[in-house]
C-alpha cells in the first residue's frame, strides 16, 4: 500500500492522469447499471478547497517583488491595513487560485471551489468540479455537471429549482 510520501512523490501524475476522476466514472458506472441512482432528483453542493499557495505569494499585480532582508527564503510581511483583492493581487505561485473565505467574519485564504453534484435517493456523488472561487462557481459548476448527465427529461436540483437539460 501507498503511504503519504508515495502519493506526494506522485501527485502531479496522478493528477494529470485523471485517475480520480476515472475511478469516480466506474463507481458511477456500477451504480446506475445497477439501478441504484435516481436520474431526476439531484442536490449541488460546494466548498472551499484551500490552494497549495501561501499568503505570502499573494502580492500586487503590477508591483515588482521587492524581497525584506530578514530572510530570502520566507520573509516577513506584515499585511495589516493594506488593501488587497482579487483584481488587484494574485499569487506568484498559483495564479489560478483566488482569495476567498466561507462568510462574513471568516479569514479569505488562496482558494479553488470544489463542487458536488450529488443525487438524492442514496446519496452518491455522480460529478464533481473545481473551479476558481469567483462568487459563482458553484451554479457554474452546477449547470456544467447538470449538462454532462445522461437524458434530456426535467431534473430537480435541491428543494424546488426544476432545470432541464440540453440532448447530449
Amino acid at each position: 500500500m501507498w503511504d503519504a510520501t508515495t502519493f506526494t512523490k506522485n501527485r502531479d501524475r496522478l493528477l494529470q492522469a485523471d485517475i480520480a476522476k476515472e475511478l469516480l466514472a466506474q463507481v458511477v458506472g456500477q451504480a446506475r447499471a445497477q439501478g441504484l441512482t435516481s436520474d431526476e432528483h439531484f442536490t449541488v453542493d460546494g466548498t472551499l478547497l484551500e490552494a497549495w499557495a501561501g499568503a505570502k505569494s499573494f502580492q500586487a499585480k503590477e508591483e515588482k517583488s521587492e524581497t525584506p532582508p530578514d530572510d530570502p527564503g520566507n520573509p516577513t510581511v506584515d499585511f495589516r491595513g493594506e488593501k488587497r483583492s482579487n483584481e488587484t493581487h494574485e499569487s506568484k505561485t498559483d495564479p489560478e487560485a483566488r482569495m476567498a473565505r466561507k462568510g462574513e467574519g471568516k479569514e479569505s485564504k488562496l482558494s479553488y471551489s470544489g463542487n458536488l453534484l450529488v443525487e438524492n435517493r442514496n446519496g452518491l456523488i455522480v460529478a464533481a468540479e473545481v473551479f476558481q472561487a469567483n462568487g459563482r462557481a458553484e451554479r457554474d459548476a452546477a449547470l456544467v455537471m447538470l449538462e454532462k448527465l445522461p437524458g434530456t427529461q426535467p431534473v430537480t436540483v435541491g428543494e424546488t429549482r426544476v432545470l432541464t437539460r440540453r440532448d447530449s
